[in-house]
């Protein structure tokens, strides 16, 4: 049976909760249409995130990343929906999502969208000599 696109986030427990620790996963081919002209859009998704009690499952997040690649929408909006169907699945204590999209009329595209746990404060940096 073929793999088929699916707007589903399937998750599983994360197995240190009570550590922080970043998930950084790149997404090199995401692709949406143009709600104007129809035309394909294409991007690179960068996650990062603090998880809390559930990681986000890889291939689940292929598929569902694969579901865009027929629908309409602005940058601006498909980087923030992405983000919170994200945070619904998963509830991380800080999510990232930056949709880098391809040039298109000479433009480049950047958006960031970010969702903080209320309360959680990250973990101050450490700097080496």
């Amino acid at each position: 049976m073929p793999t088929r696109p699916s707007k589903a986030l399937d998750t599983f427990d994360n197995p240190l909760p009570e550590r922080d620790y970043t998930i950084h996963i790149e997404i090199p081919e995401f692709t949406c249409l143009c709600p104007k002209t129809g035309q394909p859009d294409f991007a690179t998704l960068i996650i990062d995130y603090v998880p809390d009690r559930r990681c986000v499952e890889l291939k689940s997040l292929k598929l569902y990343v694969w579901s865009f690649r027929e629908e309409g929408a602005f940058h601006e909006a498909v980087t923030n929906r992405i983000l919170d169907d994200l945070v619904q699945a998963t509830a991380p204590r800080f999510m990232r999502l930056t949709g880098r999209f391809n040039v298109r009329g000479g433009i480049y595209t950047t958006v960031v969208a970010e969702h903080r746990q209320p309360g959680w404060r990250p973990p101050e940096p450490v700097v080496l000599p």
